[in-house]
């Protein structure tokens, strides 16, 4: 069953009652004026188990260690949001697996020829998605995407994905004046930046639920980030993200900002139908399927990770 995202951008209070999640409005709660029955129709539920990501975006949300609790024992991803309302903190269960320890050792003593193996297969399916993304979106011509991709060696060592990166940026935006891919750069950067975010928290959830650290990375390893595989793991599935971006500059126009409509569009990320080993399937049921098969590239299993193909 696909998991439900939650967004939350008013004042609520949040707690549990009976493994559900419960919301009420404070102006409710607090108006001593209005009747408890009164009250008691305003307040809604959810059930934590289908749950897989909510988002905490107002700094008036009043949430319950109770209710914390619950989520991470469900494998919920919790996000929450600063002042300009972008996601800066995911919070995830510190175990999702049975056999954490074996899968944590197995990971922590995987060789340098198999991490850069895979991290040969990641970037193929990188480039190969955002060639179709490309071509789709554009019409560009993207033959040289399609060979950069057969290229790419082990360990990349001639970093094709930054070469493919810039050709790509270039020709997903030209109309808007200097584009480039910018944390801090105009729109839609600010788009990219929380769609990213959003995908990576689906992707650590994924990690965690597999028995993986999502720390201890293939490639990525800045010593700061806590997230270092899932920012390796979600690369092949950022042109999902870039092409929602590219339809919602199509209408809403260059100059973007985060309105809450663009945001109930990006939060729909989980949910956005790909093509893994052949059947359509949520973004969130194909993560899994990832993370399960990076797994079982650790045991020695398999030898090639899912990814999802355009």
């Amino acid at each position: 069953m696909i998991k439900k995202t939650l967004y939350f951008g008013n004042p609520a209070y949040l707690s549990l009652w009976r493994d559900q999640l419960v919301i009420k409005l404070p102006e409710v709660e607090k108006n001593e004026s209005v009747p408890e029955s009164f009250k008691e129709q305003y307040r809604v539920t959810k059930p934590v188990e289908d749950l897989g990501v909510v988002v905490l975006d107002n700094k008036q949300i009043t949430i319950t260690l109770g209710l914390l609790e619950a989520l991470l024992e469900n494998n919920c991803a919790v996000i929450t949001c600063d002042s300009k309302c972008l996601p800066v903190g995911l919070m995830l269960p510190l175990y999702g697996n049975t056999t954490q320890n074996e899968r944590f050792r197995q990971q922590i003593e995987a060789s340098l020829p198999l991490k850069k193996q895979l991290w040969q297969q990641t970037i193929k399916a990188k480039i190969e998605n955002q060639a179709s993304v490309l071509s789709d979106c554009s019409g560009e011509v993207v033959k040289c995407m399609r060979i950069w991709a057969s290229d790419v060696r082990s360990g990349d060592p001639d970093n094709l994905e930054a070469r493919a990166a810039a050709y790509y940026w270039k020709s997903l935006f030209p109309n808007i004046d200097g584009f480039t891919r910018d944390r801090d750069g105009v729109p839609p950067n600010n788009l990219l930046n929380y769609g990213y975010s959003i995908l990576r928290a689906v992707v650590a959830r994924g990690l965690v639920i597999s028995g993986l650290l999502p720390t201890f990375g293939i490639h990525h390893h800045n010593r700061y980030n806590a997230y270092c595989l899932a920012d390796d793991i979600m690369e092949p599935y950022r042109p999902y993200v870039d092409e929602l971006v590219f339809r919602l500059v199509e209408s809403y126009g260059s100059k973007i900002e985060l309105s809450k409509e663009v945001k109930a569009r990006l939060l729909t990320i989980p949910t956005i139908d790909v093509k893994i080993g052949g059947k359509r399937s949520p973004l969130m049921v194909a993560v899994g399927q990832t993370t399960a098969s990076l797994y079982r590239c650790f045991t020695g299993e398999l030898r090639r990770i899912s990814y999802p193909e355009r």
